[in-house]
């Protein structure tokens, strides 16, 4: 019988030993995510708060783009100027929630007032513990960017419809200087990486003024009701953030033009007549990172693209149906 009570014994303590290990792991994992959230709240605050001015390249495909921004916070509210600084030329001008379009033809600017649309570094949510519901956030190790100490944050995927993301914060101010899309193989889709930067400075307010002079202002209908009412059931997690109707070069009339996104990862969606005059397009295909699915609903072309796995491209897609 005391055989028996030490044997028992010894499975108990085993079995408590083992409840310990997995919830100190547990603990562990917590704090961890904690901390990972503290960072992406400080990184969310910087990009919107601090003054910087800096040249980044954004790495997508065989593509490299290089950017330089600024970056202004003073009394007016937020001011940020983005210039493509190879190939065509290109120029944002981000006034508040107001973003102007600076086109290559030098007589064109496109308007989109209450655009929820941001730039690098500024890529994360207000509020990234929405996240959390579909991203695992974890801390990486310390590398250094553009010559500053930075902390490495995971996010990863909690499910299929979307990929991970390395961000690399500034230890000092928690400002993003690095922003890597992986897949689920662990390749990189596409990269934001400062080359330099300058953090605290207060850029030229000469810097951001908008020169309209003699310039056809092209405004985005953000606030006009779509032609068509259409539902669209994206994956779990994404939610419609803009409705617009839009001109695009070579289409006769504005198109539809719908965006989800889960805070980080982003889906856009084109609706629009079929046109029995164009090949038609349907299935899977891509423009370099970005995945596009092309099908057809009730007389009308659907494409949705994004740098996202197939699977939320494909059910996205397969969802709509015309109201």
């Amino acid at each position: 019988m005391q055989a028996i009570w030490v044997g028992w014994r010894g499975n108990w303590v085993a079995t408590l030993a083992g409840w310990l290990v997995l919830s100190g792991w547990a603990l562990a994992g917590t704090a961890h995510a904690a901390v990972a959230l503290d960072w992406l709240n400080q990184a969310a605050i910087a990009a919107k708060q601090k003054n910087y001015s800096g040249v980044y390249v954004y790495h997508h495909g065989e593509h490299i783009e290089v950017l330089r921004v600024l970056h202004r916070v003073d009394a007016k509210g937020e001011q940020e100027k983005v210039e493509v600084l190879d190939g065509m030329p290109r120029q944002f001008l981000r006034i508040n929630n107001d973003v102007y379009c600076h086109l290559p033809d030098g007589k064109h600017v496109r308007l989109e007032r209450n655009a929820p649309r941001r730039f690098f570094p500024a890529l994360l949510p207000a509020n990234p513990a929405s996240l959390l519901e579909f991203y695992d956030a974890k801390l990486g190790g310390s590398e250094r960017v553009a010559g500053r100490l930075c902390q490495v944050i995971l996010l990863v995927p909690r499910d299929g419809y979307r990929y991970g993301y390395n961000l690399w914060l500034d230890k000092q101010t928690g400002l993003l200087l690095k922003s890597r899309i992986v897949n689920g193989n662990g390749n990189v889709v596409s990269m934001f990486v400062f080359s330099e930067i300058e953090i605290g400075k207060v850029p030229d307010a000469q810097s951001f003024i908008n020169d309209l002079t003699g310039k056809s202002i092209l405004k985005a209908s953000l606030d006009q009701p779509v032609s068509v009412t259409w539902k669209v059931t994206p994956p779990p997690g994404f939610i419609r953030v803009q409705e617009a109707m839009r001109a695009l070069p070579g289409k006769p009339m504005p198109v539809t033009h719908l965006v989800f996104s889960d805070g980080l990862s982003v889906l856009s969606m084109f609706l629009e007549p079929v046109n029995p005059h164009m090949p038609k397009m349907q299935g899977l295909a891509a423009e370099g990172t970005i995945g596009v699915y092309a099908s057809e609903v009730d007389g009308y072309s659907v494409t949705t693209l994004g740098e996202v796995p197939n699977a939320a491209l494909i059910e996205t897609g397969n969802s709509v149906e015309k109201q």
